[in-house]
Parts: structure tokens; sequence; C-alpha cells
């Protein structure tokens, strides 16, 4: 494929940003090939492994818990690293969207090696995958931490838990989403010291500060509690927009070594950088605003979106607009779901397409994509086929919750009839 078919280029963004970014287009064989390789490079020799969310959350658990094991990388390669890519953009005169681990030229390429705390990042769909690699390549007798994931279904987990939990001196789970009570139980059985906070007072990073044996200073407090404002949606701090920003757009190694050393007062070469990209991304935000559709759907009104954006920003603006739940559905094929106070029903409809998550942010990745013929349509229709499953799902979201009200009216008319 010619490489100017998925380069950003001059392109308009009216169109680029309806076609996922050019990583999409690397094919996973030749992505687990690099996947698999960092993943034994990170986890052999180490005496502690973190398998971690990718965001800002999950990032500084994975800080705190290098912090606690005295085995965070060295920060000055990292801010030498960033003032470079500042200065590329500046003579090119656009902002790379890629993050430093992705850039073949990339000076600290081998960063994830460094520390005797392995930190690998996944997903909730990846979990078993990052698992399965522990399994493989590390000593026994490590100590392993999970942080800021939960799995959607313990069986696909079960078996890379149980051989983990023979080779491992501990395994340690912190999180805060919504954990069925049959996997909690599963994964404590298997031997795991699982602790899961509130997801409505609690970040990950709360319950792992809280959690880890360790004198942290004040700063790791403040580093829980701005994270805490942006991953619960608070909103209150505005330098956790920066947490989040920057977590997005630097690799894993560089936001674990950074926020370590800095806590939320980033560098002032960090901050340019993150000013430099938000350009960038407010035009994106405007144009996925601008397509968004309301629906009325039961008592709701759902604003459906499409289009590569900050799904969290636009939602914000789209609930600032009168919607009780907004829909980002993204290029490759996934969605995030965003609700309000008056929506709370997030992780019930992701539940129906493939997903799950929080009451109030939640996503998804219906299982309708075959073949490209079904990405190519996805991209021509902004994602039309997706938002119809979607849009189902919060209907039938909308009927249970209105039999379960008329369940309770009538409960409550036959005590207050019998005098109960």
């Amino acid at each position: 494929m010619d490489d100017d078919l998925i380069e950003t280029g001059d392109a308009p963004r009216s169109r680029y940003t309806k076609l996922p970014g050019k990583g999409f287009f690397y094919p996973d064989s030749l992505d687990d090939e690099r996947a698999e390789r960092r993943a034994r490079e990170a986890i052999e020799g180490s005496e502690a492994v973190v398998i971690a969310d990718g965001d800002a959350d999950g990032l500084a658990c994975a800080a705190m818990i290098r912090e606690a094991y005295d085995a965070a990388l060295d920060v000055a390669p990292f801010e030498d690293a960033i003032a470079a890519r500042l200065a590329d953009d500046d003579e090119s005169g656009d902002a790379a969207e890629e993050s430093d681990e992705e850039r073949e030229d990339d000076p600290l390429a081998d960063a994830h090696v460094e520390s005797p705390v392995g930190l690998l990042s996944a997903g909730p769909y990846s979990i078993d995958t990052a698992l399965e690699r522990v399994d493989a390549y590390a000593d026994d007798g490590i100590d392993l931490f999970v942080c800021d994931l939960c799995p959607d279904d313990y069986e696909w987990i079960a078996e890379p838990l149980a051989a983990l939990a023979e080779s491992t001196d501990s395994i340690r789970w912190f999180d805060h989403h919504q954990w069925d009570d049959e996997t909690a139980a599963a994964v404590r059985e298997a031997g795991v010291d699982l602790v899961v906070g509130d997801s409505d007072e609690e970040c990950t990073a709360d319950v792992t500060l809280r959690s880890l044996d360790h004198a942290f200073d004040e700063r790791w407090t403040e580093l829980a509690e701005v994270t805490r404002d942006h991953d619960l949606w608070i909103k209150e701090d505005p330098r956790s927009e920066d947490l989040a920003d920057y977590s997005y757009w630097a690799g894993a190694e560089e936001y674990a070594a950074v926020i370590g050393a800095y806590g939320v007062d980033l560098p002032e070469t960090v901050r340019s950088f993150v000013d430099a990209r938000r350009v960038e991304k407010e035009a994106r935000i405007d144009i996925a605003v601008d397509r968004a559709v309301t629906h009325e759907v039961g008592d709701w009104r759902v604003a459906v979106t499409y289009g590569r954006c900050s799904q969290n920003e636009v939602a914000e603006r789209l609930r600032e607009a009168g919607a009780d739940a907004a829909v980002i559905v993204k290029p490759a094929g996934s969605a995030s779901i965003r609700g309000s106070d008056d929506f709370r029903h997030a992780h019930e409809v992701a539940g129906r397409v493939n997903g799950g998550g929080h009451p109030q942010a939640a996503g998804c990745k219906p299982d309708i994509y075959d073949d490209m013929l079904d990405y190519a349509h996805h991209w021509s229709t902004e994602g039309q086929a997706c938002k119809r499953v979607i849009l189902a799902a919060f209907e039938a979201v909308a009927e249970e919750v209105d039999a379960e009200e008329i369940d309770a009216e009538e409960i409550d008319a036959a005590e207050t009839a019998t005098g109960e």
C-alpha cells in the first residue's frame, strides 16, 4: 500500500478523521510479533511485572509500583527526546500522531528493558494475552501486578492465571471497574489479592496507593487525586486534562518515567508538547460534534457521532448541548459510550454489543466486521451499521429500565394496599 494513502498529509480533516490511524493498516501478524518481542524483553529478568491499562490511571499505578521497588527510570533521556520531537514538529509544521514508542527512530527504543519492574500495557480484551506472556517469559518467584483492568469473562484468563499462581511469589490486582461477583470470587480463589475500589469514589491509582506497603510522599497522593479528577470525570482540576492528554500521546514508558519524577507538576517541555498536540485535538473535537445526530430513546436523548477524536471531550460537549448519553463511533470499529447523571446504564448498553465498563463510561466493539469490505462500508457511511446496533442496545436497555420501574411501582402499590 502506498504510504501516502494512510498518511494525514495535506488531506482535509473532514476526510482523514473518517479513517483510522495508520497503525490500523499495519498487519496484526507483524504487530503481534513486535508486541511479543517487546513483552519478552520487558519481562525476562524482571523481579516484578505490571500489566496495566495504558491510560493515565493505569500508568500512574505502574509508576507507583516502580517507586515502591526503587525501579523508576531516569527521566532525563525522555525529556531530551520530547524536546527533539517538538523541534521535529516545528520543522515540519505538523504534529505527528504516533507515540514515541511507535517511531522508527525512537532514541528510547530499549527503555522497556531497563527497569527491573517490567511494564506491559493491556486492554480489557488483551488481559489473557498479557498473562500468557508473563507466564511464558517471567522467572519463577516474581511479583505480578494487574492494574486498572477488569476481565469480561473469567474463562479467558483462567488458564494463565492458574499457572502464574503456581510460579509467582504473589499476584496483586488493583482496579475500580464494575466486577461481576462470580468473576471476582474466581480470581480470588485462584490465589490473587484482588482489591476493587468503589468506581464512583476511587480511580485505580487511589486503590494502588492505599494498597501498597510503601511510605509514599505527598506528591503521589496528589497524583492519585488529580488522576481521579479525570478518570471519574469530576473535571474540577485543570491539571487532570494535562495528564490524560499526555498519557494518550506519550508512550507508556515515557509517561511512567515523567510522572514518576514530577508527579502532576509536568515540566515545561512536556507542557509545550501537550499544547502543540491540542491544536489538532480541538479541531477534531469540533468536527465530531458537528457530525452528531440526536436520537430519542425512551426518556433519553442519545447523541451519536463518528470520527477519530478525543471521545471524552466530544461526549462532554454533547452533554452540554442537552444529551443524556453520547456515543462516539470510531473508524477502527469500536465505540465509546458516555453517560450523565440522568443516564447511568452505559455498561449495560456496552454489554449487549461485546463490551463493558462503568455506569457512565463504557466501550464496545460490535461483532459486525467480517472483512475489509465491512470496514470500507463503515468508513464511507460514518459507522452506520455500528450506530444501528448500538442504538438497538439502548432501546433494549430502555425497555428493561421501564419494566423494572413498572414492577417497582406495582410492588409499592401492593405494599400500600396491604398496609405493609
